[in-house]
Parts: structure tokens; sequence; C-alpha cells
């Protein structure tokens, strides 16, 4: 009995999404294997009809290697933008495998990169001009710096990606290139000991990895350096505002019927307090992060909240307006603040600021905090509605 190939696998799973020419490829291989020929060649990595970023493919020793292109579609363009707002965030990836850039030969350069379509769009736009090879990791559809976090870029699934494409008969150097973000997942010395490769690490930013190669594979100091400026923050947010909106809608609904049961009233001054309670969370905090005091993303949401509570009684006349009573604007300041802190450490996640056990440690001692003056707000805005 035959052991089935990685691609017959694939081939059960993905019948529909994969072009004649794959299947009949993947069909070819498996044939190969069952009857010990190889004088045909076979698709080393799968693609999908659906992929127009496949423009060709190359001939190898061992098998056609998809061809991709350096150009971006409106298609992956529009792509991207939905995966930034959350819509197929989870199933917003490509096949792992071996892909070229280019005409590359035996000699040329190796990448390593993750199998989010986002991280893969983002490398091969730098690549123009460009003859190399991109070996795709299976991350499960996350980048490298969460995969790495995760270990779905690590030691483990390189080499056995190294092998299952059989790098080593097709190029005639034994060096690949990995991002500088994936380096604490793999273990460099496992890898060449396991598969005989050597592993240099490429710069942080995709878009040096022209210059970096250029020069040698020498690395410069700005090249080594991890920013995380305002506008990488920014395009961050809109997931942030994503995840958000779940909770707020289950919290509405919890309005609505304190309403209708006559604990209340609830209305307009709430909502829009809570709405700017959750872009101070999820884009003002993101934002302003290095400006704003402390080391805690919670304390610092927390900070952001307050200056909104505060303008959120101002606007409402506080302590002017006797409508608007002593109670109602205690509970906004306890509230609010605590509202934007649990929104903004969320953003742990996603920054480069934190480590695990730094955000573990956080949570201890902000979730409990958050959950004790949230209650104590809510039950005095019930308290003052029947005063």
């Amino acid at each position: 009995m035959h052991a089935q190939s990685p691609e017959v696998k694939d081939l059960e799973i993905n019948k529909d999404r994969l072009s004649k020419k794959t299947l009949k490829a993947i069909k070819l291989r498996a044939l190969n294997l069952k009857t010990g020929k190889n004088d045909a060649k076979s698709l080393i990595t799968p693609y999908s009809t659906k992929d127009d970023w496949v423009i060709g493919e190359i001939d190898t020793p061992v098998g056609l290697v998809p061809q991709v292109s350096t150009r971006l579609s409106t298609r992956d363009r529009w792509g991207g933008i939905k995966a930034r707002w959350g819509v197929n965030r989870m199933d917003y990836k490509i096949n792992p495998g071996l892909y070229a850039v280019g005409n590359p030969k035996a000699d040329s350069h190796v990448l390593v990169t993750a199998n989010y379509k986002l991280t893969f769009d983002m490398l091969r736009k730098e690549l123009s001009g460009m003859n190399l090879w991109v070996l795709v990791l299976d991350t499960k559809g996350i980048n490298v710096w969460c995969a790495t976090g995760k270990g779905t870029f690590g030691t483990r699934e390189l080499v056995s990606r190294l092998k299952r494409t059989r790098l080593n008969e097709i190029i005639s150097h034994h060096t690949i290139i990995l991002p500088q973000l994936g380096a604490p997942g793999v273990s460099a010395h496992q890898v060449h000991k396991q598969s005989g490769f050597r592993i240099v690490y490429g710069p942080v930013r995709a878009a040096d990895i022209s210059q970096f190669i250029s020069s040698g594979m020498k690395a410069t100091q700005e090249m080594r350096q991890v920013t995380f400026t305002a506008y990488d923050r920014l395009v961050l947010t809109p997931m942030e505002l994503v995840q958000a909106i779940k909770p707020s809608i289950i919290l509405f609904g919890i309005l609505f019927i304190l309403n209708l049961v006559g604990i209340g009233p609830f209305g307009l001054v709430d909502f829009y307090a809570y709405l700017g309670a959750l872009v101070m969370g999820c884009v003002i905090t993101p934002l302003m992060l290095p400006w704003i005091p402390g080391r805690a993303f919670s304390f610092k949401g927390w900070l952001t909240g307050l200056i909104w509570a505060l303008a959120v009684n101002i606007i409402n006349g506080f302590p002017v307006m006797p409508v608007y009573s002593t109670l109602r604007a205690i509970a906004y300041i306890l509230v609010l603040p605590s509202v934007s802190a649990f929104y903004a450490m969320n953003f742990t996640g996603s920054s480069t600021y934190t480590s695990f056990s730094g955000v573990l440690k956080e949570m201890k001692t902000a979730v409990p905090a958050m959950a004790v003056t949230v209650t104590a707000g809510i039950l005095l805005m019930i308290i003052n509605s029947f005063v």
C-alpha cells in the first residue's frame, strides 16, 4: 500500500478550487509515486483557477513551479482591504509550497514567508525585476509575526516544507532567507542539522529585500530596526473596530430590554458616549500610543477614555443642567474609561510593544478592575433612573 502524497491529500480536500491543469498534474504525480516512475513533470505547488496572480509555470528537475506576478491586481487590493476589515480574514490564504518570481535558476535566492495572502502580496510586489524562489510555509493563514508566536512559523514546518518541495534538488546552494520577525520561532542550527540548509535572516520590511540581496545579503542597522509607525498602527484599527461590533450589539440589546421593562431610560447620550469610548480604545489609543503616558495598554486606554468621559459630562451641561444628575456623571467616569481600556488592551496582540507574558500579567490586573468599575457605574445609572 502506497502512502498518499501531500498533493493528493490537497486534491481530496480542494477539488472544486483547483484548475484542470493542476488536477491533472497532481494525478500524474500520484501515479508516478505509485508506479515508481518519474518521467513526466508534475506540479509541485497546486493552485486554484481563481489565483490570477499565477502567470505561468517554471520547469525544474522535480516538477513545475507556479510563477507569480509582482503586480497586484484590483482583485488583490480589494481582497487586502476586506481582510483588513475582517471579511474572509480567516480564509485569506494561499496554498503553501514553492513559487517562482521572474525566471529563477538553480543559483537564485530563496525567500521564506507565510501563507497569509496579505503577507504574500506585500512581499511579491516588492520583487519586481528580480529572479528568485519563494518558499511559503503553512502558517494557517496567519502573518509571520503572529504565526511565530503561535508556533506555525517554526522549525518543524520549515524543515517539512523544504523536504516536501524537494528544494535541495531544485537549487544548487543551501541557503534560505527568512524574515527577521520569524527568527524567534525558528532554530537555525536545528534546520541545518535536519535539512542541510543554512538560514540567513533578511530585513524586517519587505521593501528592503531588493537592497538586502544586492548588497550581498548584508543588512543595515535601519533594516534590522523594528518600527511601528502611526500608519502601521492605523491600518490595524479597522480589524479592532470589527471585533468590537459583536459585544456592542449585545450591549445595545441589553439596554433596549432594560428600557422596555422600565429600568432606564438609556437614551441617545448613552449611545454616543459608549461609541466614543469604543473609538477612543480602538482607534485613538493605538494611533497615539507612543505619546500617551504609561506602559500598559489598558492604562493608556483608560486615560483616553477618561478624557472622553469628562467631555461627555461637559457637553451635557454638568453640573449646571439639573436634568443631568451627579450619579450619571459619576457613572460615566466609571464606565467609559473602562470600556476604552478594554478595547485598547485588545490591541496588544497587534503590536510589537508587548510580549505574551506581559499581556497575561496586564490582563490579570486590568480585567478585574474593569469589571468592578463597569458594574459600579451601571448600578449608579440604574439607581439614577429611580431618583
